[in-house]
């Protein structure tokens, strides 16, 4: 009991301690931990926790106390990123550590975006032997991209002595290595963003000089990069921005100067040139300094501890480095336990960290101009074309004070669930003595009453005079006690109920202010904007009043708040600016991310940069059916819970899971049954997404001879296009146009399919969002209103619509940047359609663009609205399996209406009411009408439509036929699949090679390079992958390699599948190649059913060929 009161007291001096700390803004830090997985980031994160007692440092790095899931102990990685807050003391000072420890594993890089946006700066660790790994670069460009700082641990160097077995002089160089391709990374970087702003800058000074000199301008890149400072981003250790450690054993160390105070060597020596450089001591032949005072004295260590385990040297070592270690530890069986008893007192590793941390790391009142803009400028806006009060917030990020007249601004980077019995307020708190004491006298007087209750029930009933007896009293209470017992058990259900009800806590940081519990507050969706806010509301309005509904915008009060500490949560009053923290009954508000702001000037915080795109989907259905309503809830749960993953219902009612990857779909699957739902789930085959896509007609046949030489074959296969004959009203010629004419022989259009070059798709897919605020504009035009777009994004349209000209050369692709009609599917997507009819023109898709110059307005033709509804609708599923198309462009060539007398009439009815038009000169009976608004148009044709249209409205009627005459041009062409593709590095040794190419060719991957890693013996290897082959890979690679090879997969392209779906063969020797049947697989055709299978589309195949039964002679005895 003792202990426990002792531990309880030092558990409230540190709470007590971090609170008084909140205050203290210079002196705290806000940092996680960044690095590719198995670097030992938790383990890191295991030895600085330890430093402040909360758990036991013989336990450090094998608790991984961070990875509080049970499936994060098992597999061994991190999953989501958790947050702790520690003290530390140097020189005086005591500082707040808000730690957050994140996963390094792919699938949960969403986990990294949510913590990195809520820290100052980042520890980077690296593992000696690996070096720098594909996720390493990843969490450095985030860290860069959220503009905070990041310092260096050099993990795991025990590995270089034990495992590897080098010299300290090998190791020495192996180190500079790993410091070199870490910086490069950096200064990559770094460059481009430096060569970004010149080009901008260079762009502004050639626009604003004017062209006299013809002479060619010679461009010199690097006079940018000279002048630009750049000392400070790179990592070195007489920076002190560097640690060398091994978290496992609980050694690290930063200065090199503290092991030269120990010897007797002139310091002027080591000033010139502080680490590695080749400052060489003259007593001991050729070795830099570094190595002989530094890297030896560990190689020793290591050498009479773990290698000899030579006891007298051991003891030697300990009385001259002034350590105590217990003899328990001396006599251990197990040499690190001793090792890491002598290191963690010599050079424990977390003074070296947290040291580093305090000293080179920004406190939160330090965070830079730049960033405060970037944070600010949603989408779209830049930081100068916000609203006046907007802008005045920058100097509450900047001076980050906790006054009271502070406007008080958090964002939320995401939500946790968090079980009831885990909030502090459901937390069982040890008793009083008084308490026990009171306890204690209640049980005894229960017990006293429950014996004298029992006597009274033994002795026999009174009998009464009349000779029945009395139902005595013990009876009459057995009933109230069976009354009061059920109430209980109701009152128990209940409280159980709320018990495993799942809590969500929101993951936060104050920017500004003070949050206070029971405080009211604005929450601001991502989509909201604080200029149409500022206009609706009245001027100095604040959160208590009652105000009119704003899009995006709900007010609250704020529940609870919780100081993170790892497994624990710990309840707060309030929390000062610059810390990190956890807001309580917030579910009811935010979906995943928000801002929270008592100023409704406060805009969103820009969405967060995620660099894994969720791409495996799995539909979800509970196992009984009566249970549908709990997994609707639980998927509603799991969506709130998770940054990364995304639910879905699609048209056909299933729901559909998407994740970013295996791993991270069982957990998903996991906490849906274990957590959300609670109930049993069956997930089907992950559902692997495809695009639909036609190419040039091939120069090659399937045996790679040159098409048009050989004889053409009578095949036994009638080709294709003679089964697929043509529905009445459809005409294909040869080129592969089009034409159809609509039900009611009213309108023709003629449609051709051209397949987009490749880097036109890809320009199309990297540029949705410019060309998401194009079509806004053009609807604000259409409605007559204006949308203000700032001068970066007109900018941005500009330069995107100059690169779409320099792709799309040649003479069929004369002028069709200005034609372009729409792109699709969603007005977004990769496709295009062209607007090639003659004497039609409407404005622009690039109106935006035009609108300094204000040009005569073009007029937009009746119905324009259904052609380009039915080109929506064509590239959203396309005729191979419903996929969406890609790359696909249709261009319309002639598009002839007719309208019918009645419906003339009609027009002209409304034509009398409307100031008078340009009269058509060619206005017979059926004449082409142009109309302005096709609103007008619409409303008068259906009025009319009742009496003369059979076949129902006929805009519908015009919808459907673009979308067959699309599909029936995308059949005129060679048609192919896209394929998903992932991008794979694999880290393995010489040995396991050969088995590692075998998995990946037997799963259709395809090996882009291999390189050996100096100074180690082992290969990486970059390949590419498609997603449908995915699944199980990493499992396959590690079972056929012994776990020596683990891949890492991010998603990366479509890539389009080369062989045709519905090939059949043709030539001769495709003939005599494939035989008549040409049974042999198709890879694409097998995709293309398993796709339409699961879709419920008709499938082309035969079930039983020969249908007699085949008996062996055994069976037929």
């Amino acid at each position: 009991d003792g202990h426990y009161a002792h531990l309880l007291k030092m558990g409230l001096t540190i709470l007590e301690k971090i609170i008084a700390l909140q205050k203290k803004t210079s002196h705290i830090r806000n940092l996680c931990i960044l690095a590719h997985v198995d670097h030992g980031k938790t383990t890191l994160a295991d030895s600085l926790v330890a430093s402040n007692g909360i758990i036991s440092s013989r336990l450090a790095g094998k608790l991984r106390y961070l990875d509080s899931r049970e499936d994060e102990q098992i597999r061994g990685i991190t999953m989501k990123s958790s947050a702790i807050s520690l003290h530390y003391t140097t020189g005086g000072n005591e500082y707040l550590i808000n730690l957050i420890d994140s996963p390094g594993h792919v699938d949960f890089s969403s986990e990294v975006s949510t913590a990195v946006r809520l820290c100052d700066g980042a520890i980077v660790v690296v593992d000696a032997v690996e070096g720098v790994c594909p996720q390493t670069q990843v969490v450095l460009r985030q860290a860069w991209l959220e503009n905070i700082r990041p310092v260096l641990v050099i993990n795991k160097i025990d590995r270089l002595i034990v495992e590897l077995k080098l010299t300290s002089q090998e190791a020495f160089t192996h180190l500079q290595k790993i410091l070199e391709q870490v910086n490069a990374v950096t200064g990559s970087l770094f460059t481009s963003k430096v060569l970004e702003e010149r080009a901008e800058k260079d762009a502004e000074a050639q626009s604003s000089c004017t062209e006299n000199s013809s002479a060619d301008q010679v461009y010199d890149w690097s006079a940018g990069l000279e002048e630009t400072d750049d000392s400070d981003l790179y990592f070195s250790p007489d920076r002190g921005n560097v640690v060398f450690a091994s978290a496992i054993d609980g050694w690290g160390f930063r200065y090199i100067l503290r092991f030269f105070k120990q010897r007797a060597i002139s310091c002027a020596l080591v000033k010139k040139n502080p680490l590695v450089g080749d400052v060489f001591s003259n007593s001991k032949g050729k070795k830099p300094l570094f190595v002989q005072l530094v890297l030896d004295n560990i190689w020793n260590m290591y050498d009479a501890v773990v290698t000899r385990r030579d006891k007298e040297k051991v003891e030697k070592m300990v009385t001259s480095l002034g350590l105590k270690v217990m003899s328990r530890d001396l006599r251990h069986s197990d040499p690190k336990v001793l090792l890491s008893a002598i290191c963690s007192q010599w050079l424990p590793v977390s003074r070296a960290v947290l040291s580093m941390v305090c000293e080179k790391l920004p406190c939160p009142a330090e965070i830079s101009a730049e960033r405060v803009e970037k944070l600010m400028s949603v989408g779209a806006r830049r930081f100068d074309s916000l609203p006046e009060k907007t802008q005045e917030l920058k100097k509450a990020f900047l001076d980050c004070s906790a006054d009271e007249t502070a406007p008080v601004i958090v964002f939320v980077s995401k939500m946790f669930a968090v079980d009831s019995k885990a909030l502090p307020q459901n937390k069982q708190r040890p008793l009083t003595q008084e308490e026990i004491a009171q306890r204690r006298e209640l049980a005894r007087q229960r017990h006293a009453e429950r014996q004298a209750a029992n006597q009274s029930a033994e002795s026999p009933g009174s009998a009464d005079a009349g000779g029945t007896s009395t139902p005595a009293g013990p009876a009459r209470g057995a009933v109230t006690d069976a009354l009061c017992a059920q109430t209980e058990a109701l009152s128990v259900k209940a409280a159980v109920e709320e018990e495993n009800k799942e809590h969500f806590v929101a993951f936060a940081r104050v920017y500004s202010g003070v949050v206070r519990k029971g405080q009211k507050v604005f929450v601001l969706g991502p989509k909201y904007d604080p200029s149409l806010a500022l206009r609706a509301l009245p001027e100095g309005c604040s959160v208590a009043d009652v105000l009119p509904s704003i899009p995006h915008m709900t007010c609250c009060t704020v529940d609870s708040l919780y100081l993170l500490m790892g497994r624990e949560l710990e309840e707060l009053d309030e929390v000062p600016s610059g810390n990190v923290l956890g807001i309580g009954g917030m579910e009811e508000f935010i979906l995943k991310s928000a801002t929270i702001s008592t100023s409704p000037a406060c805009p969103p915080f820009t969405p967060l940069n995620f660099e894994a795109t969720p791409i495996v989907r799995v539909a979800v259905e509970p196992k009984h059916p009566s249970e549908m309503p709990k997994l609707v809830r639980g998927m509603r749960l799991l969506n709130q819970a998770d940054p990364c993953a995304e639910v879905l219902i699609q048209e056909t009612g299933e729901h559909v899971l998407v994740t970013a990857g295996e791993v991270h779909l069982q957990r998903c699957l996991d906490d849906l049954r274990e957590r959300f739902a609670k109930i049993e789930i069956s997930a089907s085959e992950p559902i692997i997404p495809f695009r639909e896509t036609v190419i040039r007609p091939p120069k090659m046949d399937m045996v790679n001879e040159d098409l048009g030489k050989q004889q053409k074959v009578a095949v036994i296969h009638q080709v294709k296009e003679e089964q697929m004959k043509n529905p009445e009203g459809v005409q294909v010629d040869s080129t592969g146009l089009v034409t159809l004419t609509t039900p009611n022989k009213m309108a023709t259009v003629r449609v051709r399919a051209i397949p987009l070059p490749e880097e036109v798709t890809r320009l199309l897919e990297d540029n949705v969002e410019l060309i998401r605020t194009m079509e806004q504009f053009s609807l604000f035009a259409w409605e007559d209103k204006t949308l203000d777009i700032n001068q970066k994004i007109l900018e941005n349209i500009q330069d995107f619509k100059v690169k779409l000209e320099s792709n799309l050369q040649g003479h069929k692709w004369r002028g069709a940047v200005e034609h372009i009609w729409a792109f699709g599917p969603r007005r977004c997507g990769p496709n295009i359609l062209l607007n090639n009819i003659e004497g039609y023109r409407r404005p622009s898709v690039w109106q935006c663009l035009e609108r300094e110059k204000e040009t005569e307005r073009a007029e937009i033709r009746d119905f324009d609205n259904s052609i380009v509804s039915g080109f929506q609708l064509a590239t959203l599923s396309g005729p191979m399996c419903e996929e969406p198309l890609m790359g696909v462009c249709f261009s319309v060539e002639t598009w002839h209406m007719k309208i019918s007398a009645p419906l003339a009439q009609q027009d002209s009815v409304d034509e009398d009411s409307q100031p008078a038009e340009p009269s058509n000169d060619d206005q017979s009976e059926s004449s082409d009408v142009h109309e302005t608004s096709s609103n007008r148009s619409r409303s008068r044709v259906e009025a009319a439509g009742g009496s003369v249209d059979c076949y129902g409205p006929f805009s519908g009627q015009l919808i459907a036929a673009m979308k067959e005459a699309c599909r029936f041009a995308f059949q005129a062409k060679p048609q192919r699949l896209m394929a998903a593709m992932y991008t794979c590095e694999i880290m393995a040794t010489a040995e396991v090679l050969g088995r590692m190419y075998a998995v990946l060719s037997k799963r259709e991957g395809r090996v882009l390079q291999e390189e050996m890693k100096e100074g180690t013996d082992m290969f990486i290897i970059k390949a590419v992958l498609p997603v449908a082959e995915s699944f199980g890979f990493a499992d396959e690679i590690r079972k056929r390699t012994s776990g020596l090879a683990s891949p890492q997969l991010v998603f990366s392209h479509w890539e389009v599948i080369s062989s045709d779906p519905f090939w059949v063969p043709t030539t001769e020797e495709e003939y005599l190649h494939f035989g008549e049947k040409a049974d042999s697989t198709n890879q694409t055709l097998k995709y293309m059913n398993a796709v339409r299978r699961r879709k419920g589309l008709y499938v082309e195949e035969k079930i039983v060929e020969h249908a007699e039964k085949q008996r062996t002679l055994s069976k037929n005895k």
